[in-house]
């Protein structure tokens, strides 16, 4: 896995705080100006007035001009924003990430309770379409003996009727496909959540313990005094990389919600016995289809796909898939903290 760029400040909620303050306080200047201006003209025409208009500029001009100035002044500001966002919205990363293991752990049982429904559901499409089949050629059968009989009705009877269950078979075939496609993407789904899980657990378990020794070590004006030598905030840096790993936590747990939702509202389309399905549901997982790659499952949605399509590779409905640890396998979410 590539590394994922992470959020900008000002796309982060302390972010939102900070358009807040900032409009706040250029609208609270604007009305004071405008309340105080005579007051004003008269103090900068003062020799006083004039120090403190020039000693302010210099500083502007200053701050403006010098990074390190600047990255100081961005550090203090954008700490405060933090502390007051802090206040309102839950702002610790690990915390978060704890609560996203929590939600895996919730969505893969639900997501395992639906491919075993879908499982039994695919048996018994599968036994009906077999069923129909012998149907059919007993109506072809009995209507090739009554054509022998001079018995046309018969014939007319059975053949109408094997024409009927084969159109049905014809749409239960598709829907069976549609089945394959929502199993095959449903399992391989799991077992990609299960590996993220693990690496989440084991990221949160690790840099939980780092984070504990970045702030036991970390204070206001020590790290201001770094970034005016040129250092970054290194507790900064270190929590923007675990805010990168939530957000791309975050969009994957909502592509697999989300596809949980189309297979469930799929599923309960479903009338087996009848022979019945709503359009609706089999639209929701074509649209599904033809959107763009999938976060979380990459390249092989296109291989799932594929694999659907291809007659030749034949799904074992009685295999049930178990994922084989791999050894050795690197965390998907080591290079976010390079």
């Amino acid at each position: 896995m590539t590394q994922k760029k992470a959020k900008s400040f000002w796309k982060r909620p302390e972010g939102i705080t900070g358009g807040i303050v900032i409009a706040g306080l250029t609208i609270g200047a604007v009305l004071i100006v405008n309340a105080t201006i005579a007051a004003l003209i008269s103090f900068f025409s003062s020799t006083v007035g004039i120090i403190v208009a020039i000693l302010t500029l210099a500083v502007l001009v200053f701050t403006a001009i010098d990074p390190k100035a600047r990255a100081l002044v961005s550090y203090m500001f954008k700490s405060t924003m933090r502390w007051i966002t802090g206040l309102f919205i839950k702002m610790d990363p690990i915390g978060i990430l704890k609560a996203y293991v929590d939600d895996l752990r919730g969505n893969l049982r639900k997501m395992n309770r639906q491919i075993s429904q879908l499982r039994v559901q695919m048996h018994t499409l599968k036994e009906l379409m077999v069923n129909n089949k012998k149907q059919i050629n007993n109506n072809l059968t009995e209507a090739g003996a009554a054509k022998k009989e001079n018995r046309q009705n018969v014939v007319i009877l059975k053949t109408r009727k094997a024409s009927r269950l084969k159109n049905s078979n014809m749409k239960l075939d598709k829907l069976y496909q549609k089945m394959e496609v929502m199993y095959r993407v449903l399992n391989k789904m799991y077992e990609n959540s299960e590996i993220m899980l693990e690496d989440i657990e084991d990221q949160v378990q690790v840099k939980e313990q780092e984070r504990k020794a970045i702030l036991a070590s970390h204070n206001a004006m020590g790290t201001a005094m770094k970034i005016l030598k040129g250092d970054s905030d290194k507790k900064e840096m270190f929590d923007r990389a675990l805010e990168a790993v939530a957000d791309d936590v975050s969009q994957k747990v909502g592509e697999m919600e989300r596809f949980m939702q189309v297979s469930e509202g799929f599923m309960q389309s479903l009338d087996l016995q009848n022979g019945v399905f709503e359009e609706e549901g089999l639209k929701m997982l074509e649209q599904w289809e033809q959107e763009g790659t999938s976060l979380l499952l990459g390249e092989e949605k296109l291989n799932l796909l594929e694999q659907a399509a291809d007659d030749e590779d034949v799904l074992d409905l009685s295999a049930v898939p178990e994922r084989q640890k791999i050894e050795d396998r690197g965390n998907q979410y080591d290079t976010f903290f390079e």
